[in-house]
């Protein structure tokens, strides 16, 4: 009888644990390590196949950002082979979306970026490339998302840009991780393996 009265009181005590327990879990596994930067400020470009892109179109996607421009004869290529590692992974989810702001809009017309896509393997419905006014490219990349891109005379191919991706969520925000000092890192390296893979990892716990 004894036995029969430890068991019960062991396993009342495992119970009330588990009540106590397992919300708190859950909590932990469903919170987010994402920081939210900031809204998206409100854009609209033509993309690789003459259509006319917004933010409208990325509406309840997770969506990567870059600035980029299709000469680039330095880290752009290696941006680009970064972005098909994401566009790879996601390749047949509709929730997942990418855009590519040409810098170089006056060269980089929509004819140009469709070949520049379809020699580079971009082949995910939902990764635009997108040009038109630079003006207005220049203001969304140093002042909508503060990413650095400025035209150079003295720089390889004229222009000077940020190598850094931007992660945006279902609801147009920007979104990033801390770092090691408790601050957002806001942006993810473009030209690093492992950030790749973490940004990968963050776009999946965004879904």
């Amino acid at each position: 009888m004894k036995k029969n009265y430890s068991y019960i009181g062991i396993s009342f005590i495992i119970l009330i644990f588990g009540i106590w327990a397992v919300p708190k879990i859950v909590d932990n596994l469903s919170k987010s390590d994402l920081e939210t930067i900031g809204p998206v400020p409100a854009f609209s470009f033509i993309d690789q196949n003459g259509k006319n892109i917004t933010n409208k179109d990325y509406e309840g996607k997770v969506y990567v950002v870059e600035f980029f421009f299709t000469t680039c004869p330095s880290i752009c290529p290696i941006m680009t082979e970064n972005m098909i590692k994401i566009q790879d992974e996601f390749l047949g989810n509709p929730k997942v979306g990418m855009a590519s702001f040409s810098i170089d809009p006056e060269y980089d017309t929509p004819e140009v970026l469709k070949e520049y896509a379809k020699t580079r393997g971009i082949n995910k419905l939902q990764w635009h490339l997108l040009t038109g006014e630079k003006e207005k490219i220049f203001k969304l990349a140093n002042e909508g998302f503060n990413l650095y891109v400025g035209e150079v005379a003295e720089a390889e191919g004229g222009f000077e840009h940020s190598g850094f991706f931007a992660l945006i969520d279902q609801n147009g925000n920007i979104r990033s991780r801390m770092d090691d000092n408790g601050n957002p890192m806001i942006y993810y390296d473009g030209l690093d393996d492992k950030q790749i893979q973490i940004l990968i990892e963050d776009i999946k716990n965004l879904l």
